[in-house]
C-alpha cells in the first residue's frame, strides 16, 4: 500500500461539516469505512490535532491526511436511466431500483446510483474530474464545475425505494444532522415468508457481526436494534408487513425478520425462499425541508412483483 500526506483546507460552503462527510466529499472515490479508518488510526489531523470523524470542520481548517489514492473506485458519470420522484434546487428524491448498487466499488465501477447521478447533475456543464490536483502543492481543492451528488443515507443493492440526494453542502449538512437525529420518517414494505400472526409488533434483538463467517446476525453482545412492525396483508402463506427502523444497523430489517421466523423472501441467505429480487421496498420518507423546513412527504407503491399473489 502506498499513501499519500495531502494538505487540504476547508471552504466556506463546507463549514461545520463532520469530518467524515467532509472526507468523503473530497475524495469521492474511496469509500467512506475506508476513510473513517484513516479517520480511527490518527492518519488524520485537523489543524495538527487529531479529531474524530464526527468532528466539525470549520471555514479555512487545515487538514492532513494520509490515504491510499490507489484505492479510488474513480467514479465516472454515466447516463444511466433514473426514476425521479421530485427535484428542486436543494435536493432530489429518486426511486433506486433493485438490483442497483449505490456507490461503486473496486468490483463494480459502473451503472451505480452515483454514476447516474454524477451524469444527471451535470448533463450540459462538461463533466470532468471532481476534484482539481496540484502536484506541487499536493493540495485538494473543490471543482467548482462539477455538481456532486450528497449521499445522505443508503439502501442495499437488491432494495428499492425512495431515497434522497443532496444537490448542495447546505443541504448535505443539514439533513445528514436531521438522519443522525431521527429527524425523519422512513419506512419499508417487505414480503415475508409465512403467516405473522400478530397484526403489529416490536422486534428488538441485538445485533453483531460474526468475523469467522464474516456476517451480520443476532448477536447477544451486538448493538441494540429495534423494529417496529404492522401487517399490511396476509396471502398464499406470505405476509405484507410495514417495517419502520428505530435503529439502523446493517442489515437490520433482513435480519430482524428473519430472527422472529419469517425471512424476505428472495432473502434465500437467511432462510427466504428463492425469487426474482429481494422484497423488500422503501415505500415512505418523510423528513424536513434544508431550506424553510417544510415537512415533506413522499410515498410510492410497492413493485408489481412483490404483491403477486401466486
Amino acid at each position: 500500500m502506498m499513501t499519500q500526506r495531502l494538505e487540504i483546507e476547508v471552504s466556506a460552503t463546507e463549514h461545520r461539516m463532520r469530518l467524515e462527510d467532509f472526507l468523503c466529499r473530497r475524495f469521492t472515490g474511496l469509500s467512506k469505512m475506508y476513510l473513517c479508518d484513516v479517520v480511527k488510526k490518527e492518519q488524520c489531523e485537523v489543524n495538527g490535532r487529531f479529531e474524530n470523524r464526527g468532528f466539525l470542520v470549520r471555514t479555512n481548517d487545515f487538514i492532513e491526511i494520509e490515504v491510499d489514492l490507489s484505492r479510488e473506485t474513480a467514479m465516472r458519470p454515466e447516463n444511466v436511466s433514473l426514476d425521479i420522484i421530485f427535484e428542486d434546487g436543494h435536493l432530489l428524491i429518486v426511486n433506486k431500483p433493485a438490483g442497483m448498487l449505490v456507490h461503486p466499488t473496486h468490483r463494480d465501477k459502473n451503472g451505480t446510483l452515483l454514476n447516474a447521478l454524477s451524469f444527471y447533475l451535470n448533463a450540459g456543464r462538461g463533466t470532468g474530474n471532481s476534484e482539481l490536483f496540484d502536484n506541487k502543492s499536493a493540495f485538494l481543492t473543490p471543482n467548482p464545475t462539477f455538481a456532486r451528488p450528497g449521499l445522505i443515507h443508503r439502501l442495499d443493492k437488491q432494495t428499492s425505494g425512495l431515497m434522497v440526494i443532496a444537490k448542495t453542502p447546505r443541504a448535505h449538512r443539514i439533513l445528514s444532522e436531521h438522519f443522525r437525529k431521527k429527524l425523519v420518517d422512513k419506512r419499508y414494505l417487505a414480503l415475508v415468508d409465512g403467516i405473522v400472526k400478530d397484526d403489529q409488533g416490536i422486534i428488538c434483538a441485538p445485533i453483531g457481526r460474526f468475523a469467522e463467517i464474516k456476517q451480520w446476525h443476532v448477536k447477544p453482545d451486538g448493538k441494540p436494534a429495534e423494529t417496529r412492525f404492522c401487517v399490511k396483508e396476509r396471502f398464499d402463506g406470505k405476509t405484507l408487513l410495514d417495517l419502520e427502523p428505530v435503529t439502523g444497523r446493517t442489515n437490520q430489517l433482513r435480519i430482524h425478520c428473519a430472527h422472529i421466523g419469517h425471512p424476505i423472501v428472495g432473502d434465500t441467505e437467511r432462510g427466504g425462499r428463492d425469487f426474482e429480487r429481494l422484497c423488500l421496498h422503501a415505500y415512505k420518507l418523510d423528513f424536513w425541508h434544508p431550506n424553510g423546513g417544510a415537512w415533506m412527504k413522499f410515498e410510492i407503491d410497492a413493485p408489481a412483483e412483490m404483491l403477486q399473489k401466486s
